[in-house]
């Protein structure tokens, strides 16, 4: 996307203990900052690291801000990170929701703004520009399976046994290769795989499509208009991908099923294509600016930060 950007190994996938990945992340970060110097900093994720917190308390200059979605499964623990250490609480909202604000203890602001999309409407390809970016047949009939990236659970079964219902119904399979995936799914014969980014800017070259209910995923759907069926992931431990399918289908043509049995799988798909027969293609209305709003906001605590700064 044109941005410099830094990585630091996931503890999942680090050798180290707990203590030791936080505070080698103290170091790595704290690096980071008196390099670069911002106004702003932005954690966004569920919990932020005390490897993060650190870093940024000796640092100590720049105002914080913590991006967190909320959508979360029934029984889920609380994180036990105070949001009065931050002067900005984002929460992406989910479909429907619209911008409120409301006070934090420390007297920063947490607020909630209508769902996040990476791109405008205006920056994603029509039918036809897409489909010929992508290589494909302007008259085929395409469907892009992105059940994930294959890390949390095995989706092999279930993709295989929709790619065989699909391809009897006379669709081209395209199976979206996740850029972190750390093993690819053995894919049949004749199923096209594809690896672009961002994926959101080419979905409306494909007649349906087929994936897991993850935030993102869900918000550019609603955003293109593309009839699917989404499988969410039973297997992610905090995110609550049923409920926020089901918003989906509420707002956007889209069929919710785990497709764990060959006939749940047909089922599913069998509504699918009804509903693109009969063109029960719900068009959203909703707001879909959140990023815009988001972005304004930290940016007003950037400029503020400056002011102080420069104060004689």
């Amino acid at each position: 996307m044109g941005f410099e950007a830094d990585y630091f190994v996931s503890h999942n996938w680090s050798s180290s203990s707990t203590f030791a990945w936080n505070s080698e992340l103290t170091i790595r970060f704290g690096m980071m900052l008196e390099r670069v110097r911002p106004d702003v900093v932005v954690f966004d994720g569920t919990w932020p690291f005390q490897g993060f917190l650190s870093a940024c308390d000796t640092y100590g200059l720049m105002a914080r801000v913590w991006s967190n979605r909320g959508l979360h499964k029934e029984g889920t623990g609380a994180v036990p990170v105070d949001e009065s250490l931050f002067d900005l609480v984002i929460q992406p909202g989910e479909l429907g929701d619209v911008k409120s604000e409301s006070k934090l203890t420390g007297g920063g602001k947490h607020m909630v703004v209508p769902p996040v999309c990476l791109l405008g409407d205006d920056e994603l390809m029509e039918r036809n520009q897409a489909r010929e970016a992508l290589g494909m047949e302007l008259g085929g009939r395409y469907v892009l399976f992105s059940l994930g990236a294959g890390n949390l659970n095995d989706v092999t079964s279930i993709g295989h046994g929709l790619i065989d219902i699909f391809e009897a119904q006379g669709f081209q399979v395209v199976w979206a290769r996740a850029p972190i995936s750390v093993r690819d799914v053995a894919l049949p014969a004749g199923v096209q795989p594809v690896s672009v980014y961002p994926l959101a800017r080419y979905l409306r070259a494909f007649d349906a499509f087929v994936g897991a209910a993850g935030y993102n995923t869900c918000c550019e759907l609603v955003q293109a208009g593309i009839p699917a069926l989404l499988v969410p992931n039973a297997e992610t431990t905090a995110d609550d991908q049923l409920r926020r399918a089901q918003m989906v289908a509420n707002v956007a043509p889209a069929v919710v099923s785990a497709c764990e049995s060959d006939a749940e799988r047909s089922a599913a798909v069998e509504t699918l294509l009804e509903m693109m027969t009969r063109g029960d293609m719900k068009k959203s209305v909703l707001s879909m600016d959140g990023a815009a709003l988001a972005a304004e906001e930290i940016l007003a605590l950037a400029e503020r930060g400056r002011c102080r700064e420069n104060r004689p």
